[in-house]
């Protein structure tokens, strides 16, 4: 018998992953996005990217920010619960990082609840720094939000092209 394809895929995010972008959110946040905002972020939302992890044609983990100029702002992280501690969040943060240097961004900006001790871990491994605290912050609980920042992106890929963002 043939074993299944296992191996993970990363790519940009599109219309038709709102659904499981939506599904994945409301299974592991207690104040989820609900699909209209993702469909607004493939669709209306030009500061918008997103990447996604896929294993056997299920979305497992997705990352996005809203990129403007230099600055990019992280919004959402999430991997499914089954998939973690496999890398696939390091790698998802990686892919971002990349995507939002080779769209000219120098730094990127995040909030993660204190309490998020695997993100945190995660996000300074990358290079993220802790900046200053937002009070009570996350709705649900009233938990306050550290702010991080880093500014070591990526290199920008020299052969990377984006096509909506090309202006002839």
């Amino acid at each position: 018998m043939r074993k299944k394809n296992s191996m993970i895929k990363y790519r940009r995010m599109t219309l038709a992953d709102a659904p499981a972008a939506a599904a994945l959110e409301a299974a592991n946040f207690p104040m989820p996005w609900p699909l209209s905002a993702f469909e607004f972020e493939m669709l209306e939302n030009l500061v918008a990217r997103y990447m996604v992890a896929e294993q056997n044609g299920r979305m497992i983990g997705f990352a996005g920010a809203h990129m403007i100029f230099e600055e990019g702002h992280i919004t959402n992280v999430v991997v499914a619960e089954g998939s973690r501690g496999k890398g696939i969040g390091r790698a998802l943060m990686e892919a971002l990082l990349q995507y939002a240097a080779n769209l000219g961004v120098v730094y990127m900006t995040l909030e993660v609840r204190p309490s998020n001790k695997t993100a945190i871990a995660l996000y300074e491994s990358l290079g993220f720094i802790k900046v200053a605290v937002r009070a009570k912050y996350y709705e649900d609980n009233k938990e306050d939000a550290f702010i991080m920042v880093c500014d070591n992106l990526p290199a920008m890929q020299d052969d990377f092209v984006e096509e909506e963002t090309i202006i002839e």
